[in-house]
């Protein structure tokens, strides 16, 4: 079984049969099989060394620096060996997808549980535990979309009822260029921001803690291969400039969004804090669970022809499934497991990557390596699978009622939000993303 697209193209990597020496990696639970091999960047504690490529494999991390000084890559390219010894994945992005296919492969070779082939004797394994996760790459640009129909639709009720759907949102992929220097890895904590707000029985705004804090469920798109200024990227070409798919939060201000955001879009609201999580599945790792791009109504337009493949029509979506958890401080106080908030679908979006790439760059606006696009609020149709608060709660007009009886309608101080996405499809084996997550601390 082969997809049409160059890049998702199965291959022995995918095997379901494949076990690891690594023992971790073969629990069924597990968000890193040797099946998924997810780059990240991390720094093991108390050493003084400087930052070093990984590759999650169950519990432990794959040391890449030390693999190719202990000579278990010579046979790769010189500058694929070099790219893997830097302190960010900005080089091993630029490379391209061919060259990072032949790294996976030769990982997925070394990590393999084989009678005929004895695990590597010196020690290239650190435990997750005895790392901290850095930022993956060092990300020049950051833009956020709009892609999914039903976050639009829903937000858009709740400010607009006659007219949700703005008439644009079904011939353009909507974004706003989001804050770079903002983005923080999962982990570190978020402090609710300050702003200016309006109450609506205020005459004049105030300036004041944020009081409708949410957070917003998305996928990440790094970009891989870049493209010259003035140059598009058709989109058949798309998904060669992608290296991979992350979990980010982009963390919202509601209140200080509703006052600021007429006439130009998000600013204050939304360029405080936005959260990813540590490790970038490839696209090649997704390739068993490409899908259908979503299927639009008769009554919808087609895109127009720059946005149109029958390839991408075909596979370029992504059955991922994404679920964002809660837990209070008094939850964790008493011992009290996170409670599940919603769950849906990335299939769902109407938007696929490659689209939203190609937009981006369609009008000749330069991409970088390293350079971040994500989804925008990931929600579905279903009750439950809505992607932030202000969807689920109605405003806050709907209080969610929690285990210990506690009730929300935006985020407390304390609360501490993950978000999870995985991928598992029948004869496959399931992979992960791992967590993306964060407490909230109050105002400074």
């Amino acid at each position: 079984m082969t997809f049409s697209l160059k890049q998702t193209h199965l291959n022995e990597t995918h095997d379901p049969s494949l076990k690891s020496w690594v023992e971790s990696a073969n629990s069924s639970d597990s968000d890193f099989p040797i099946q998924n091999l997810p780059f990240g960047v991390f720094h093991k504690g108390g050493n003084g060394e400087s930052a070093r490529i990984g590759i999650a494999i169950g519990d432990q991390i794959l040391d890449l620096k030390n693999c190719i000084k202990l000579g278990l890559f010579d046979h790769l390219p010189e500058p694929l060996k070099d790219a893997c010894t830097a302190t960010r994945l900005n080089s091993l992005m630029a490379l391209g997808s061919e060259p990072v296919s032949l790294l996976r492969s030769a990982v997925s070779q070394l990590l393999r549980l084989d009678v005929e082939q004895s695990p590597p004797e010196a020690d290239v394994l650190v435990a997750m535990t005895d790392a901290e996760l850095r930022l993956p790459a060092e990300i020049g640009d950051y833009t956020d979309f709009y892609a999914s129909i039903f976050h639009a639709t829903n937000v858009g009720k709740l400010f607009r009822p006659d007219n949700p759907l703005l008439p644009n949102y079904k011939y353009v992929p909507i974004a706003y260029h989001g804050r770079a220097s903002s983005i923080v890895p999962s982990g570190m904590p978020i402090r609710r921001p300050q702003g200016q707000r309006k109450p609506p029985d205020a005459s004049i705004p105030e300036f004041a803690p944020a009081r409708m804090l949410d957070y917003e469920l998305e996928v990440g798109c790094f970009v891989g291969t870049g493209n010259a200024i003035g140059q598009p990227i058709a989109i058949d070409q798309a998904e060669q400039h992608i290296f991979g798919l992350c979990l980010v939060n982009d963390w919202s201000a509601r209140d200080l969004q509703a006052w600021e955001y007429q006439p130009l879009g998000p600013f204050l609201a939304k360029n405080f804090a936005t959260t990813i999580s540590p490790w970038i599945v490839t696209l090649e790792a997704l390739a068993p669970f490409r899908c259908p791009a979503f299927q639009r109504s008769n009554d919808d337009p087609q895109p127009l022809p720059y946005l149109h493949s029958e390839t991408d029509q075909r596979s370029g979506g992504f059955e991922i499934t994404l679920e964002v958890w809660l837990r209070t401080e008094q939850m964790q106080s008493d011992g009290v497991a996170p409670v599940r908030l919603s769950q849906g679908s990335f299939s769902q979006m109407y938007w696929t990557i490659a689209q939203m790439l190609t937009h981006h760059a369609s009008n000749g606006c330069n991409l970088r390596s390293g350079d971040l696009l994500a989804s925008g609020t990931v929600s579905n149709a279903n009750p439950g699978s809505q992607g932030c608060l202000l969807e689920l709660t109605q405003r806050g007009t709907q209080l969610i009622t929690l285990p210990a009886g506690e009730t929300r309608a935006f985020l407390a101080d304390g609360d501490e939000i993950i978000l999870r996405g995985f991928c598992q499809r029948e004869g496959y084996t399931r992979i992960g993303f791992g967590e993306c997550r964060a407490i909230v601390q109050p105002s400074a």
